[in-house]
């Protein structure tokens, strides 16, 4: 569960906050005007997270290349007026 607190008030509740992270498995976004600044997460979610860098890294590559290639379907390239497509491979230079 994620709990989201103004950076202002987390100031005043920093000691309840850690103990919501610790022994409730929470994990708190600190917020300014709204906008996620920090987030405080346990000693173990922060190990796990540094430990697999690299799966976290491939889904969001397998994600993204997913989408890219869902967006370039063979209608969106008449509708934009693409005359051309990059389909990968060796090339030959003439």
């Amino acid at each position: 569960m994620t709990y989201e607190i103004p950076v202002t008030q987390a100031r005043a509740e920093l000691a309840d906050l850690i103990n919501r992270v610790v022994y409730g498995g929470e994990r708190v976004v600190v917020t300014r005007h709204g906008k996620p600044l920090v987030a405080l997460v346990s000693a173990a979610d922060l190990e796990r997270l540094e430990s697999e860098p690299e799966v976290v890294e491939e889904q969001v590559i397998s994600s993204v290349s997913s989408f890219g290639a869902a967006a370039s379907a063979a209608g969106e390239r008449g509708r934009f007026g693409i005359a051309a497509e990059y389909r990968g491979g060796d090339h030959a230079e003439g």
